[in-house]
């Protein structure tokens, strides 16, 4: 079964940091572009950042520029996202997905539809 997993959410307060993971089962993760996705309550799936297949190249949102910052580990099929100085306006759950891609050096954050496999999220909660 091809899924992915992601995990490290949880509650924090505002300026603390936490580390999501995101893992992938049944299938490799080097031959794809992998981002990160949030949503908050009443609000639309965002991109938040994504990594090229080679790692080489990352886009980040404007919002979390300086703050945020992913990374993978191929050998062990995981990407991460750490989140420091987090804001109340992070809360959301946060999603990874993977992207079939021929271009190793290049990940894009939208169309949402260009992502083949979706994790079932993880909540984050940034709160005194």
């Amino acid at each position: 079964q091809l899924q992915l997993v992601e995990s490290g959410g949880g509650l924090v307060q505002p300026g603390g940091s936490l580390r999501l993971s995101c893992a992938a089962s049944g299938f490799t993760l080097n031959y794809y572009a992998v981002g990160w996705f949030r949503q908050a309550p009443g609000k639309e799936r965002e991109g938040v950042s994504c990594i090229s297949s080679s790692g080489g190249n990352t886009n980040y949102a404007d919002s979390v520029k300086g703050r945020f910052t992913i990374s993978r580990d191929n050998a062990k099929n995981t990407v991460h996202l750490q989140m420091n100085n987090l804001k109340p306006e992070d809360t959301a759950v946060y999603y990874c997905a993977a992207d079939w891609t021929t271009f190793q050096t290049m990940c894009v954050m939208a169309p949402l539809d260009e992502y083949d496999y979706w994790g079932q999220g993880t909540q984050v909660t940034v709160s005194s």
